[in-house]
C-alpha cells in the first residue's frame, strides 16, 4: 500500500497536502482499494465552509458510497472538476490527479491533529 511520507492523513483515510495556506486533500490508496472502481463524485460546493471532520463531499464506487471528511476547519477554495468525466482518477492516481478538493485553512494548528504517514500505516496495519 501506498503511504506517501510527504503527506498527513486522517483516520477515515483522507490524505493532506499543505500548500501554504490551503490543503489539497484526496483519498488515500488504502480508501480508494477499499472501494474498488469509483464511479462517481459529489464535489464540495465552492466557498463552502466547513468544520473539521465534517462530511463534505461523496466517493461513489460500485461497491458502495463514502462520505468524505474535511480534515480541518476551512473554507473549499478549489474543486476537482477533472472527477466529474473521470471519477477513475481517484482510483489510477489517488496522490495525484485524484485530489478531490482544497481548502484555505482556518488555523494551521488544526494540522497537528492529523497522522504523519508512520501512524497511518499503524492504522491500516
Amino acid at each position: 500500500m501506498n503511504v506517501p511520507d510527504d503527506l498527513l492523513y486522517t483516520e477515515s483515510h483522507e490524505w493532506i497536502k499543505r500548500e501554504g495556506d490551503k490543503v489539497r486533500v484526496g483519498i488515500t490508496d488504502h480508501a480508494q482499494s477499499e472501494l474498488t472502481d469509483v464511479v462517481y463524485v459529489e464535489l464540495p460546493k465552492m466557498d463552502r465552509q466547513a468544520n473539521a471532520k465534517e462530511a463534505i463531499a461523496v466517493v461513489e464506487s460500485v461497491k458502495a458510497a463514502s462520505d468524505i471528511y474535511a480534515p480541518v476547519k476551512g473554507t473549499v477554495v478549489e474543486v476537482n472538476k477533472a472527477l466529474e468525466a473521470d471519477a477513475g482518477l481517484i482510483n489510477r492516481e489517488p496522490f495525484g490527479q485524484g485530489w478531490i478538493f482544497a481548502l484555505k485553512i482556518d488555523n494551521a494548528d488544526d494540522l497537528k491533529n492529523l497522522k504523519d504517514a508512520a501512524a497511518y500505516k499503524k492504522q491500516i496495519g
